[in-house]
């Protein structure tokens, strides 16, 4: 295995930084530097304090305001922005429910609002590492991450590839329903079973779950009990996973259960979104403020305690409620499988990760440069998808496309140089889009997010 001399973090000043700095000085890998960039002089002061705090000497860690600075070099990128910060995203949910529509940050209107502003600042900087640091692997965090991974792919090729926790966190905790050991974090899991998952980002099925030649997943679904024990059974219930004959991504509950998410939303009284600022807020006034050189990492493991198991909190109501379990929460998230990735692409042994990398011919109709979220073999030279076990249903077949679809519209939008293509494109975004289902709610959506690029 060899190292990778600078690793930059783009968005280095946010606050799950600290994960992936954590799990790079676990993971082994010879890191000469770790560099975090990002537009916030004060966080990123906040972050390096929380750094030396949780990983000390174990890695050297500067930080910069300066882009082309950061990307000269590089050999690893993560990119974990948040582009209009999450004041953006209340603003999206908010504007979203205020129209009597699903507000969530990655799904439906605010997903299309997000895309919207990030689409444009990750393609320009798709150009920037394409110049200053050609040969570097990019690990893109930057939500809406399917459409943000495929606008960048278009300039930095088979060179970037996107990561989201959903699917193993679903797989995990399959295994532990089905009795199977899924190893100790989020990374280790799809390495010992084989998942027959198959979707696009933040919407997507396990459709199999294979141990030593046997699929154990149809005993899973006809068994309300052990459906009962973990959160995706919770929250869907044993009726439709059986009807459909496969476990959904969680986020596919948006879609499932529209009415009921914006029923249990609205009632919370606030959005995750704001639940998220408000706790984030308290944490780096708090980090800033404080002389104790070991308050910063204190507090900050105290808040992403709390966002951990608050996670999805809004839509754990009635039958469905408790917080999150002890050990889904040990295992980590999206830095696990990063760092995997990270691990197997520096040389190390080869993996088996669920990544969003394009489609090729992997999902027979959809398009090949679509990027699709499946099951990969990762080696040195890169992230190659694996055959899919049998072709999607009808029903998943047209809602990745008419999602995906509705995601490319709002991303040529944000790109055009034509006010009125921008302005249509955006419109048959929100007018398509399932979860809108209102012309009225459309036309205000598309012309908020125009104003917001």
């Amino acid at each position: 295995m060899y190292g990778y001399v600078r690793v930059i973090i783009l968005g280095g000043g946010g606050f799950r930084v600290p994960l992936i700095a954590k799990e790079l000085a676990a993971s082994g890998l010879p890191v000469g530097e770790l560099v975090l960039y990002d537009t916030d002089p004060a966080r990123l002061g906040v972050i390096a304090a929380v750094l030396n705090g949780l990983v000390g000497d174990s890695l050297t860690v500067t930080g910069t305001t300066d882009l082309d600075a950061a990307l000269r070099g590089a050999g690893l990128i993560f990119s974990a922005l948040r582009v209009g910060g999450l004041d953006g995203r209340v603003a999206d949910e908010r504007t979203a429910l205020e129209l009597g529509v699903i507000g969530q940050e990655t799904v439906g209107a605010g997903g299309l609002a997000s895309a919207a502003r990030a689409v444009p600042v990750v393609e320009r900087l798709a150009h920037r590492i394409a110049g200053l640091a050609p040969e570097a692997w990019v690990i893109s965090m930057t939500n809406p991450a399917g459409i943000v991974t495929e606008v960048m792919a278009r300039v930095l090729g088979e060179r970037v590839i996107g990561v989201c926790d959903s699917p193993v966190g679903l797989i995990r905790r399959a295994c532990g329903a089905c009795g199977i050991d899924p190893g100790p974090s989020l990374g280790a899991v799809t390495s010992r079973v084989d998942a027959g998952y198959l979707g696009i980002n933040h919407l997507g099925w396990l459709r199999s779950l294979t141990v030593d030649g046997i699929d154990r997943l149809p005993g899973l679904l006809a068994d309300p009990g052990r459906l009962g024990s973990f959160e995706e059974g919770r929250l869907f219930g044993p009726d439709i996973v059986r009807a459909l004959g496969a476990l959904p991504n969680e986020y596919l509950y948006w879609y499932y259960a529209n009415a009921e998410s914006l029923r249990d939303v609205l009632a919370a009284g606030r959005t995750r979104g704001e639940h998220v600022r408000d706790r984030q807020r308290e944490f780096y006034a708090a980090a800033a403020g404080h002389d104790d050189p070991g308050a910063a990492a204190r507090l900050w493991r105290d808040a992403n305690d709390e966002r951990n198991r608050s996670y999805f909190a809004e839509l754990r109501t009635g039958e469905k409620a408790g917080e999150r379990d002890e050990a889904d929460v040990a295992a980590g998230g999206y830095e696990s499988v990063a760092l995997a990735l990270a691990q197997a692409l520096a040389g190390g042994p080869e993996a088996r990760l669920i990544l969003n990398v394009r489609n090729g011919t992997t999902i027979g109709g959809l398009p090949e440069d679509m990027v699709v979220e499946v099951p990969c073999r990762v080696t040195a030279g890169g992230a190659v998808p694996l055959p899919a076990r049998t072709d999607p249903s009808p029903h998943e077949l047209g809602l990745m496309s008419v999602v995906r679809g509705c995601e490319r519209d709002i991303a040529a939008a944000s790109l055009s140089a034509d006010r009125a293509d921008a302005r249509d494109l955006a419109l048959r975004a929100f007018a398509q889009h399932p979860l809108i289902g209102s012309l009225d709610a459309a036309r205000v959506l598309a012309a908020a997010a125009r104003e917001s690029t």
